[in-house]
């Protein structure tokens, strides 16, 4: 059989799985196993020996560690004040820039995404405060739940970000180099989103309220003070990984202290914030890496059926490009995004993809980057776009409303994923500075 019908075959088997209802982690097994036995007629004996290899190797590495450290961190903000404190913050500062209070939707989730990895859990922390206080003022309730969806992938690209850390961890890629790579595309998107904002509210005024409450100076140096939690966590943990006094795995448990640290500074640590959050963080541990270790097997078995090297040897051998091949897997990417979720697209695709776009030349540090923005797509893709039933909880609103309000923010998103492909200086230019 030939690499497309390889392909073509485990492919439908993993349709096939999911379709039928399985749970990621079980459909992914079940199609490695089924590829073995039926392509490769390996003995069952054989294939064990595999999976526990391939488990072992994936489930080890020390860089994992900090997997449920960063996760533990975000659940532990989630259920504090500190997206409150944001808010109030935050709201000065944007006082006086056209779109007033709905850049603190932008800048609140690039903020809390410095602090927590996860993009639902971004926007639903940060929308839990917004949409109410600007849905109170009169602020246009399209722009307010397409800022806020989009603006909440961004915890997935402003570090830490699980999706980073798992990928680092599959392609071998530097986790601390991939955090900062990070910044300067999230900030450049952030930025993007709020200029959109800006625009359309002075061109259309109605969009925000004609006139804001303004606070003294000194009720807004008050309010400003309630940014020191989340800045505090920022430079903590960023700056143990980037002056190098820690790894990322070290500063996701300074990351932990600190931010009981702050739960008790701010009188809100009990016994109960303690035990929901650390039993959240093993919930969301669990499933991420029970579906990380069921990838190894799939990839494992993928090189058996030597698909990665003969799909390169393929894309090498038909003259694509190499900015047609990225094109061609970013529509692969958009299409996986309508379905599943950053981690599992990262661990399924690796395998093959990882090998085409080294073949054709790009940096896997740069294409980290990518696969995270073309993840933070999906999270605001019908019909199962994370973010959007988040906002669709919050506000009722139902889910086309949702995703037709998101969709201006997607084609910023595309766009500046364009700009970052054609120029890839963007993306390594503060890696390279700070870690050559």
């Amino acid at each position: 059989m030939g690499a497309y019908s390889l392909s073509l075959s485990v492919s439908l088997l993993v349709f096939a799985f999911l379709g039928a209802g399985v749970w990621i982690f079980a459909g992914v097994l079940l199609v490695s196993v089924s590829s073995l036995l039926i392509l490769l007629d390996f003995p069952i004996d054989r294939i064990a020996v595999l999976a526990k290899t391939a488990m072992f190797r994936s489930s080890t590495g020390w860089e994992l560690s900090a997997l449920p450290l960063f996760i533990w961190m975000g659940e532990i903000v989630f259920r504090t004040d500190v997206a409150e404190r944001l808010f109030r913050g935050l709201s000065p500062l944007a006082n006086r820039v056209p779109g007033r209070l709905l850049h603190t939707n932008v800048s609140g989730c690039t903020l809390f995404g410095a602090v927590c990895g996860s993009s639902a859990a971004t926007a639903a922390t940060v929308g839990k405060i917004t949409t109410k206080a600007l849905a109170q003022r009169g602020y246009d309730v399209d722009l307010t739940i397409g800022s806020l969806a989009a603006a909440g992938s961004l915890g997935l690209l402003i570090p830490p970000s699980i999706v980073m850390i798992v990928y680092g961890v599959i392609a071998e890629v530097s986790i601390a180099k991939l955090f900062i790579a990070g910044f300067v595309p999230g900030f450049i998107i952030a930025g993007v989103f709020s200029c959109f904002i800006a625009v359309r509210c002075w061109l259309k005024p109605s969009l925000s309220p004609a006139e804001e409450i303004s606070l003294g100076v000194g009720e807004a140096a008050r309010a400003m003070l309630g940014l020191w939690p989340v800045l505090l966590l920022i430079i903590v943990v960023m700056g143990s990984i980037y002056t190098g006094i820690a790894t990322p795995t070290e500063a996701a448990a300074v990351g932990v202290g600190a931010t009981f640290a702050i739960a008790t500074l701010t009188r809100q640590l009990s016994w109960g914030l303690a035990q929901e959050s650390a039993l959240a963080a093993v919930r969301s541990s669990c499933m991420i890496l029970s579906i990380m270790i069921s990838a190894s097997l799939l990839s494992t078995t993928l090189a058996y059926l030597h698909i990665p090297n003969d799909l390169a040897h393929v894309v090498q051998q038909s003259g694509l490009g190499p900015y047609q091949l990225i094109i061609a897997i970013g529509v692969l990417y958009l299409v996986l995004g309508c379905f599943l979720d950053g981690v599992s697209i990262t661990v399924m695709t690796m395998p093959v993809v990882l090998p085409l776009i080294t073949a054709a030349g790009f940096d896997p540090l740069w294409f980290g980057v990518f696969l995270v923005i073309m993840v933070e797509l999906g999270q605001i893709t019908p019909p199962v776009g994370f973010n959007l039933f988040v906002l669709q909880g919050l506000t009722g609103q139902p889910l086309s409303r949702v995703a037709k309000a998101s969709a201006p923010f997607g084609i910023l998103m595309l766009a500046c994923l364009a700009v970052l492909t054609i120029w890839p200086g963007i993306v390594m230019w503060l890696p390279n500075l700070l870690q050559p």
